[in-house]
């Protein structure tokens, strides 16, 4: 049987866990496993693009397990009610190719970001960081706020979005929060003056430069989470410049990323390479660092496996039959259409 979590199961995990405490431990595991990058079968996302979104699978591999992640990107979503952003996923066994678990990953891609940039932020930002500005306020800011609060031990986050409404939503859900200063902003350069840490999550799915030249100071870190596909950037292409960039997986991220507005032969660094200590990371408390993340499938596949592991040890989830039961001969399929001899179960 497959164990399936659906977004009920999921907010009862992040419930009994509690959300830092899982974003915390998330982040734990990708550092595992961007530590042994070289043992994963690695590839760019199969993208379907559309003139109002995108549709895309995400595989990756090492040699006990392969995962996939579905996912979309529609903007306009929200104006019918809908997400931006869903996605569900598979985890399955290399050996055998049995899928162990079906999962949702919309809410979990939201965690698993979060703890994505966390990471890369503890090493690449300046240890003494403390403010952050916070630039686009809707589903995904929430979690970035939380993530850098716990963390990375920021105090205070400067809010700005072309929607109030976001703003107001993203403060009411953070008031549970009292060590964390949150300052609502009338421009994105007021939230950005001053700040150690800019964070970007827009959505638009257009070739935008909200953070502009101007607005860089010394010792930045950049944290640019909005641009994910051809055509949609958040950073001018100076701004990138002026910095040293990190990226997930490159090949994916010279489509994708915000370097897609770059010669191809612009030096960029893998994340992987700082966190094993192959190459530098931040070289002085002066220097401008860029994270330019898109989401790598390596990060659902830790987002996908801690999950599991949690789920098995919680008794979350159910069991599914995904895939028939073998039963006496693996090779009598036709079985399944006639009735009364076997009978499918749904095991809790």
């Amino acid at each position: 049987m497959t164990r399936f979590i659906d977004v009920p199961a999921l907010s009862r995990l992040v419930q009994d866990v509690g959300v830092t405490t899982f974003m915390a431990e998330l982040a734990d595991t990708l550092r595992s496993d961007f530590a042994r990058w070289g043992e994963f079968d690695k590839a760019p996302r199969v993208a379907s693009h559309s003139d109002v979104g995108v549709i895309e699978l995400m595989p990756v591999a090492d040699s006990r397990r392969y995962a996939f992640k579905y996912v979309n990107g529609h903007p306009s979503n929200t104006a019918r009610g809908m997400y931006t952003v869903m996605a569900f996923g598979v985890l399955a066994d290399v050996a055998t190719g049995y899928p162990e678990l079906l999962c949702e990953l919309t809410l979990t891609t939201a965690l698993r970001t979060a703890a994505t940039s966390a990471m890369a932020a503890k090493a690449l930002a300046r240890p003494d960081s403390r403010v952050m500005a916070l630039i686009g306020n809707g589903a995904q800011s929430e979690f970035q706020a939380l993530a850098f609060h716990s963390q990375l031990g920021i105090e205070e986050i400067r809010l700005f979005d072309v929607d109030p409404r976001a703003t107001d939503k993203l403060m009411r859900n953070l008031s549970a929060f009292p060590g964390l200063r949150l300052i609502r902003c009338e421009s994105m350069a007021e939230a950005v003056r001053g700040a150690d840490i800019v964070t970007t999550v827009t959505a638009d799915k257009a070739l935008a430069t909200i953070i502009t030249p101007e607005m860089i100071e010394p010792g930045m870190h950049i944290n640019g989470v909005g641009g994910d596909c051809p055509g949609k950037t958040e950073l001018h292409a100076d701004v990138l410049r002026a910095g040293k960039i990190f990226v997930e997986f490159e090949p994916q991220t010279r489509i994708e990323g915000d370097i897609q507005q770059l010669p191809a032969d612009h030096p960029v660094t893998e994340l992987w390479q700082v966190l094993t200590g192959a190459a530098a990371g931040r070289e002085s408390a002066q220097q401008v660092t860029v994270f330019d993340s898109v989401g790598f499938a390596l990060e659902d596949f830790s987002a996908l496996s801690y999950v599991h592991k949690l789920a098995l040890a919680r008794k979350i989830g159910e069991d599914v039959a995904l895939v028939p039961p073998a039963e006496d001969d693996p090779k009598d399929l036709f079985r399944l259409t006639r009735g009364g001899r076997t009978q499918l179960r749904r095991v809790a």
